[in-house]
């Protein structure tokens, strides 16, 4: 007996850091045979300067029912607002075109909330992915809570992120655990072997290797400015390590970051030190299973690298708030504060016990437990009216308590 296609949700990646942890969530979908799968592409995978990595995507044979280009030269507070407002007008045409049942959104960045925003007002449904998370140095904090207020499916990596978005006023019948889907992509991906790595990075991996993925400070350049400065000085004083480091968002201050990275790499040779716009997801797992340390402010040190059983060095702010686990230094963005933090990460005492617990976000197994929810809710006007939850007041609150 053939199923017959019931529902029609449209995912939507705008960076490859979403990609790849939406790759395995398409999969899952796509083995539905009640569900038909839409891929709105946007963002940076539409830009040459940040990798073009819509051909990434293509390359895994998904079909894409829409590319939406966006002004990206975000350098200043303004013109971040300017893209965001085109993001939401031309995201809401492509959504009027593909008329989904449901959008899937993942994350916290300026065009995903202008993607729910163009869904709320074309009255479809949300269901958001990695809600309920803190990351209090950056606007993001602000753009990730209000995607949630938009949303009506709430899927989230731990049970503390499950409380908050109840906290938010969403009902818990609506919000899932399921932990974090980047796991995912570890579990089921067969991963390169440190010769073919090497071969396809023509770089050899000597010393210990450090995966360097530093992102602007959202809230103020001169942060960013300082911080990337004394990340450089810091890669300096480890003239052993093989540095190899990853594109910059396409946010404000993402110019500072790669001139100073272009001016690291004219100071240290070749034999050690590569930048890459993108790895691609397997690739980049790749070289963090033969990582010593991950170093910046990506919550890929957050996720992934515990889970690989990877040290991270976290620089400043940016994911401040995060769930973390013992592997996990955080450090200021000062110079000797990181350089310190490198050589803790570095050391054996640190190493022995950094990963006895283990890593809070989850199994790697949320994609199914997306999918399967996503195909067997109902669908109804409700989903478009929700009611305020509130939290029952505690006896705390009663007469004379306080």
């Amino acid at each position: 007996m053939i199923s017959t296609i019931t529902r029609k949700i449209c995912v939507i990646t705008s960076t490859r850091a979403d990609y790849g942890l939406l790759r395995n969530l398409l999969t899952a979908l796509q083995h539905k045979t009640t569900i038909s799968t839409q891929l709105l592409v946007t963002g940076t995978h539409l830009s040459k300067k940040h990798g073009y990595t819509v051909e990434e995507i293509r390359q895994d044979s998904f079909e894409i029912q829409a590319e939406v280009p966006i002004a990206l030269e975000a350098t200043s507070p303004l013109s971040t607002a300017q893209a965001a407002a085109s993001a939401l007008s031309e995201i809401a045409n492509a959504l009027h075109q593909l008329k989904p049942d449901i959008v899937v959104l993942l994350g916290d960045r300026y065009e995903i909330a202008s993607a729910a925003y163009a869904a709320l007002y074309l009255q479809i449904p949300i269901a958001h992915l990695h809600g309920g998370e803190r990351s209090e140095g950056v606007i993001d904090e602000a753009l990730r809570h209000s995607i949630t207020k938009t949303a009506y499916w709430h899927f989230c990596a731990s049970e503390e992120y499950r409380q908050r978005i109840i906290q938010l006023g969403e009902a818990p019948q609506r919000v899932f655990n399921v932990g974090a889907l980047g796991l995912d992509s570890i579990k089921r991906l067969k991963l390169w072997d440190k010769q073919k790595l090497e071969d396809s990075l023509a770089l050899s991996l000597q010393g210990p290797v450090f995966v360097v993925t530093y992102h602007p400070v959202s809230t103020s350049e001169q942060s960013t400015r300082t911080e990337i400065n004394a990340l450089c000085d810091a890669l300096c004083a480890y003239p052993e390590a093989t540095i190899i480091v990853t594109g910059v968002n396409a946010d404000t201050g993402a110019n500072i970051v790669r001139v100073a990275f272009e001016n690291l790499q004219s100071q240290l040779t070749t034999q050690r030190f590569l930048m890459v716009e993108s790895l691609g997801q397997t690739r980049y797992l790749s070289l963090l299973a033969h990582a010593d340390i991950v170093i910046g402010n990506s919550s890929s040190g957050i996720i992934e690298a515990p889970f690989m059983k990877v040290p991270t060095v976290n620089i400043g702010d940016r994911q401040r708030g995060r769930l973390k686990g013992r592997s996990q230094i955080d450090c200021q963005g000062r110079s000797d504060d990181i350089s310190n933090a490198i050589s803790k990460a570095l050391s054996s005492d640190f190493l022995r016990t950094a990963f006895d617990t283990p890593p809070p976000l989850g199994d790697g197994t949320s994609a199914p437990k997306i999918a399967e929810i996503l195909e067997k809710t109902p669908l109804s006007k409700d989903c478009l009216t929700k009611s305020f939850y509130d939290i029952p007041f505690q006896d705390r609150y009663s007469e004379g308590s306080l």
